[in-house]
């Protein structure tokens, strides 16, 4: 077949150096958020420099959005293998991350140092509205793809009011995807009613929050090990667990530190996980920085390394394609949560509720690129201070 022979090809030796130098391009410009990652690599890969055919890359596309992770991210580490192998695999996601890591350090380095200083707060003040503009988009944009009816209606309402009321995002997230997926094969399901038992009536004891505990790397590590092994949808789902699990859970962080945190991500090129470099570094300095990076970064690579060589089978699963048609909506159920709790932070008079309401209306009228929005809130936020002394 030609896929076959064109990732034979594409796997002979000598081309680890182009995969480096190329994604490390990538990840020093790849403004925009994941599609916009995703678009510029099929520019590069299918149309400038035929790597793969645009059947290939749509498939590869697909099995991102069956796996936990970064889809984005995914996609450079799946194209990376197919390029080079293992190696590729490995070299091109450490080069897509690597620049927007570095990025992120030297503002979390900057924001420790005088983040809590007026000409910051002026900064945020901008900001904070605008970053919950782009989350508002993202929510609206993926809800007309992922409500494909009334049941995934109705999870999705279901998982919103639930985090409202205090319940564990990762089990509605996989409840979610377990009840569209058990619905949507009901004629299926009688041949395994009673393996799927067990795990449904188990369901209520982990709903159970963990205990509050101290600070340390260890436990920094688990905790963002845990969210990028289960995060599925949108990296902006990743406020919905950040807020969880180091704002609520853990008492790490402050709502108005998760949404600087979040527009840092905004401003920087490359993965919109990085938001877990900023955190990490906030909390640990470098070595916190390092630990969450991994951390969450890690299960990514895992998860290409397994999917990719079973590509074909996953997508023509309707098991898998419901589980996934349930995550994604309780994904959007998250979202929604956080964005309403987070709303409460941001917009706090008049001039907040204008900027949140034109970065919205110029997302949805102009699709402009989220960092020109986050900019201009900035600008605004230090012209408002300016003004009003």
């Amino acid at each position: 077949m030609p896929v076959v022979e064109e990732q034979s090809t594409a796997r002979s030796p000598g081309r680890l150096g182009e995969v480096a130098r190329v994604f490390l391009r990538l990840g020093v410009t790849a403004f925009g958020g994941p599609a916009a990652h995703i678009a510029m690599m099929r520019e590069e890969f299918v149309r400038q420099r035929g790597w793969i055919t645009d059947q290939h890359f749509l498939d590869l596309l697909g099995a991102t959005n069956l796996i936990p992770g970064p889809n984005s991210t995914e996609m450079a580490i799946h194209l990376g293998f197919v390029r080079a192998g293992w190696r590729g695999l490995i070299v091109a996601g450490v080069c897509f991350i690597l620049p927007a890591a570095l990025i992120v350090v030297a503002l979390a380095a900057l924001y420790v140092q005088y983040g809590t200083t007026p000409a910051a707060s002026w900064l945020l003040y901008g900001i904070k509205p605008v970053v919950l503009a782009i989350v508002a988009h993202a929510l609206y944009g993926l809800a007309r793809t992922a409500v494909k009816g009334w049941l995934t209606g109705i999870v999705g309402v279901a998982v919103l009011v639930l985090t409202l009321l205090g319940f564990s995002e990762l089990v509605l997230l996989f409840a979610g995807g377990l009840v569209v997926m058990v619905l949507a094969n009901l004629r299926r399901l009688r041949a395994v009613a009673p393996a799927l038992a067990l795990p449904i009536l188990a369901l209520p004891s982990l709903l159970l929050q963990s205990a509050v505990a101290p600070f340390s790397l260890a436990a920094l590590f688990w905790n963002f090990l845990k969210i990028g092994s289960v995060l599925y949808g949108s990296g902006y789902v990743l406020l919905a667990f950040l807020r969880a699990d180091f704002v609520e859970r853990l008492g790490w962080l402050t709502d108005q530190q998760l949404l600087d945190a979040i527009a840092i991500g905004q401003v920087t090129p490359g993965p919109v996980f990085t938001t877990a470099t900023f955190v990490g570094y906030i909390l640990g300095g470098v070595p916190g920085a390092v630990v969450a990076t991994v951390g969450i970064f890690l299960p990514a690579f895992v998860f290409v390394a397994i999917s990719n060589p079973i590509i074909p089978r996953i997508r023509k699963s309707p098991w898998a394609g419901a589980l996934l048609d349930g995550v994604n909506v309780a994904s959007l159920g998250l979202m929604a949560a956080v964005t309403l709790q987070l709303a409460q932070s941001a917009i706090i008079d008049p001039v907040t509720v204008a900027v949140a309401l034109v970065a919205l209306a110029l997302l949805i009228r102009y699709k402009i690129n989220s960092m020109w929005l986050v900019l201009a809130g900035a600008l605004i936020g230090v012209g408002y201070r300016l003004v009003t002394g």
